[in-house]
């Protein structure tokens, strides 16, 4: 039986997560400032750009066992334009904290016969992150105005024993605290790496994962001193997306044998990125269907497909939206652009949509992000985020509450900061 992995994100878990527009970039290009969403992010963009396309040059020209190259969008297929997106330096916006992510495709074919998950993922962290991250400590400023450095790395593995024939990808995303990912870079020794790595956030194909450099198997995880990620809002905790499909994490599915030698952990009481993750793959052909049937209608964001999130202790759905109609920057205000985005674009869009909505109790809210663009003005459009329970947008749908009462059950939104909005009252 042959086995195909593709590589997949879904609760844009890392890097779910500011929006980004596609572009095509030139070998040694970068991510244009204009092209991030949140402001801090989008800041730092601008600030250290000339830093960051050093970086982008210095990994392009330096040499790894095997072919590596960086990579925006992690799962775009050859032959479209994000395929052609080199871009994979930029600041993200992450569980309300700013990181700086680097992602990339390695090309080395592991056997899995031969190596396990666990020494595939730390051959790759230290054919791949361990060098670029020294290269990023001699380009970018150990003071350089971020929270986290993060990576997000996918390499081939392969199965050749007569049981599976298997072939595919793998992906590991690792997010180091600031300080930790410089002193990660200078360290001399195994256990210092290894105590940095221990209470670091580290994921193998979704996983949460206790990479244990020179091992055969991992840690487990759950035992782990890992920094805990700072608390939730009802806000959105977005990832970079990339918009390969949105967040940090660009799960893959396990190989069959590694599935069989490590069966999934026990259950928690609060979702966690894997279950985002397993929502995404199981309704991504729904999903798939909404953008390739809806999207010009709904003027959904083509280069941003609909992905599962995890935002505080609930599992949404985010959207990303295109209002047609532009406004005066001038002479309106944000409470003004935020009610007519509501009434005027995506209330009527909400009837339609609800219905192809995957049909699950897990998913508890959709996170619809307007982009609002402004006349004669070709600065980074504002988004404002409409996050609302499915139960009362079922029910506004069915004409049993107001749009005020939707409104009123959900949170808003305006550029990542939250308001609240009385449509009457700014109409």
């Amino acid at each position: 039986m042959s086995y195909t992995r593709k590589v997949v994100s879904a609760a844009r878990w890392f890097f779910l997560m500011s929006v980004f527009l596609t572009s095509l970039a030139s070998a040694i290009g970068q991510v244009n400032p204009t092209e991030v969403m949140n402001p801090r992010a989008r800041a730092n963009e601008k600030k250290y750009l000339p830093e960051l396309k050093s970086l982008q040059q210095a990994i392009g020209t330096a040499k790894f066992p095997f072919s590596f190259k960086l990579a925006r969008y992690l799962n775009a297929k050859p032959g479209q334009r994000a395929a052609l997106n080199s871009d994979g330096i930029e600041f993200v916006y992450f569980q309300h904290q700013i990181v700086l992510k680097v992602s990339g495709l390695y090309k080395a074919a592991f056997d899995s016969a031969q190596l396990s998950e666990n020494e595939r993922a730390s051959r790759t962290l230290q054919d791949t992150v361990v060098p670029i991250l020294r290269l990023l400590a001699k380009e970018i400023p150990r003071d350089v105005d971020c929270d986290n450095i993060g990576f997000e790395i996918v390499y081939d593995s392969r199965d050749s024993n007569k049981v599976y024939d298997y072939e595919g990808q793998e992906v590991i995303t690792i997010v180091f605290n600031r300080d930790d990912a410089f002193d990660f870079a200078n360290a001399t020794t195994e256990a210092q790496r290894q105590e940095i790595l221990n209470r670091s956030q580290v994921f193998v194909n979704g996983k949460d994962f206790g990479l244990a450099l020179g091992q055969r198997y991992p840690l487990n995880a759950q035992a782990l001193d890992r920094q805990a990620p700072p608390p939730e809002s009802k806000g959105p905790s977005r990832t970079s997306v990339n918009t390969s499909r949105g967040v940090f994490v660009s799960p893959a599915t396990s190989s069959p044998a590694d599935s069989a030698a490590h069966p999934p952990a026990g259950s928690n009481s609060y979702p966690t990125f894997a279950d985002a993750m397993r929502l995404q793959t199981q309704f991504e052909t729904q999903t798939d269907a909404i953008m390739k049937e809806e999207g010009a209608r709904l003027h959904l964001e083509q280069s941003t497909a609909p992905s599962f999130e995890i935002s505080g202790d609930q599992i949404l759905l985010h959207f990303t939206m295109r209002n047609t109609t532009p406004f005066e920057r001038s002479t309106t205000s944000i409470y003004k652009r935020a009610a007519q985005s509501f009434d005027l674009f995506l209330a009527p869009a909400l009837r339609n949509l609800s219905r192809r909505l995957p049909a699950t109790d897990e998913l508890e809210a959709v996170d619809f992000t307007v982009l609002n663009r402004f006349v004669a003005d070709k600065t980074s459009p504002e988004t404002i985020d409409y996050i609302c329970p499915m139960d009362s947008m079922r029910s506004f749908v069915a004409n049993k509450i107001t749009s005020q009462d939707l409104i009123n059950q959900s949170t808003v939104l305006v550029d990542g900061v939250r308001i609240g909005l009385n449509l009457q009252l700014v109409e």
